[in-house]
């Protein structure tokens, strides 16, 4: 962490003001503070003062010790965590620890294992016990079916967790990626007509069949065929794929600040487009689309014998 100045220069020698100055620097700072910024901020104090009132805070759960690429950090607890974790012993601290600097993404129980040099009985029977105080959850992860890993229980799941909107129960909804294709395509395909059909120039029929992805999510939403709610970048997933069908071309333009949809001053449009010839039958199968064509070889990691999407297209 680097080094932060802080313009208050404090004296005192009284253990509680210490205590109480420690404690306001960790909130200012809530990823953690270094040796250095209570130096900074108490320049008069002496280190064995310092050093006992950073041990009575330590002592009393009031602050955590983490150490990273800078050394050691001081950083407040959680007030709540604390409580819940009031009585319980440093084995059961430790693999709590471990599973909250997981964060969101979770933590396979074989990696605690790893990190704590605990027995893998001692860490299973940790694992009920903060289960049972809902301190933790187990969620099942959809790259591995068999495998749960493991969160704080106030925690929403990552997306690489859980699979996103596309999975339900560590199933792929197919059928709902496919409504939400012909959905987004027959939106953006109506918006092109609409501009064809109207008596403006060239110019402007082409510039008014865009839309985006903003206005593509508001209508998916106003359809009302998710059970889920949908994110922009689950839209712009869908548009993705009918980029890669064909169906659809994006460009991306300046957009003003505050604009609905923009991203670092750049706001992406999409529109319908109609192949002007069919594509041909080598273009059809896998091989015709397929962005790892050129390290295609028998014998090699990509191989046409070995090729799931190939025997898939054979077998059809």
């Amino acid at each position: 962490m680097a080094e932060v100045k802080v313009k208050r220069e404090t004296s005192v020698s009284d253990p509680a003001e210490v205590e109480n100055r420690i404690t306001e620097l960790c909130q200012q700072f809530p990823h953690g503070i270094t040796d250095q910024v209570i130096q900074n901020d108490m320049p008069h104090l002496e280190p064995q003062q310092r050093a006992m009132a950073i041990n009575k805070l330590l002592s009393l759960g009031q602050l955590e010790l983490l150490k990273n690429s800078s050394g050691l950090l001081y950083r407040m607890k959680d007030l709540q965590s604390t409580s819940k974790m009031k009585g319980s012993d440093n084995q059961e601290k430790l693999v709590y620890q471990i599973i909250e600097d997981a964060g969101n993404k979770g933590i396979w129980s074989r990696d605690i294992r790893f990190k704590s040099n605990l027995p893998l009985t001692e860490i299973n029977k940790i694992l009920k016990n903060l289960e049972s105080k809902k301190l933790i959850k187990a969620v099942k992860s959809v790259a591995a079916s068999k495998k749960k890993v493991y969160m704080l229980y106030n925690l929403q799941p990552d997306r690489s967790v859980t699979g996103g909107a596309w999975y339900s129960d560590q199933d792929f909804e197919s059928e709902f990626v496919e409504v939400l294709n012909q959905q987004c395509f027959k939106f953006l395909q109506s918006k092109a007509e609409a501009a064809r059909d109207s008596k403006h120039s060239p110019m402007v029929q082409r510039n008014s069949s865009f839309a985006t992805s903003h206005e593509v999510w508001k209508y998916i939403c106003e359809l009302g065929i998710s059970k889920v709610d949908l994110s922009m970048d689950d839209i712009e997933t869908i548009l993705n794929t009918l980029i890669y069908d064909g169906k659809v071309e994006m460009t991306v333009i300046a957009a003003k600040e505050g604009t609905v949809g923009s991203v670092d001053g750049q706001v992406k449009l999409y529109r319908g487009v109609n192949a002007v010839i069919q594509p041909t039958g080598l273009i059809r199968t896998p091989c015709g689309l397929c962005p790892v064509f050129d390290d295609c070889h028998e014998g090699g990691e990509i191989s046409p014998s070995t090729c799931i999407y190939l025997t898939e297209w054979l077998d059809f």
